[in-house]
């Protein structure tokens, strides 16, 4: 199934934090429908914000999240 523009702009935001070893990620009101498996790469988030989206669920990857100590997901349809 072929991703939409915001789920494509995610994985390169998710890219770039890993890269950079970022421990916070903004993902807040990017008209989201469905979240990029590969979160579960970013070992080291301590924070991600999944505000104002349109998710209904998450990726079993997130699960991998071991440092995460901040989700928001308000405003979600979770």
């Amino acid at each position: 199934m072929p991703k939409d523009a915001a789920y494509r702009k995610a994985e390169k935001k998710i890219e770039k934090a890993l890269k950079s070893g970022a421990t916070i990620l903004n993902l807040h009101d990017m008209k989201l429908t469905e979240l990029p498996e590969s979160i579960g790469q970013l070992t080291q988030l301590a924070n991600l914000n999944l505000g104002d989206n349109h998710l209904t669920k998450l990726p079993e990857s997130i699960g991998k999240l071991s440092q995460l100590n901040y989700l928001t997901i308000h405003n979600n349809e979770i």
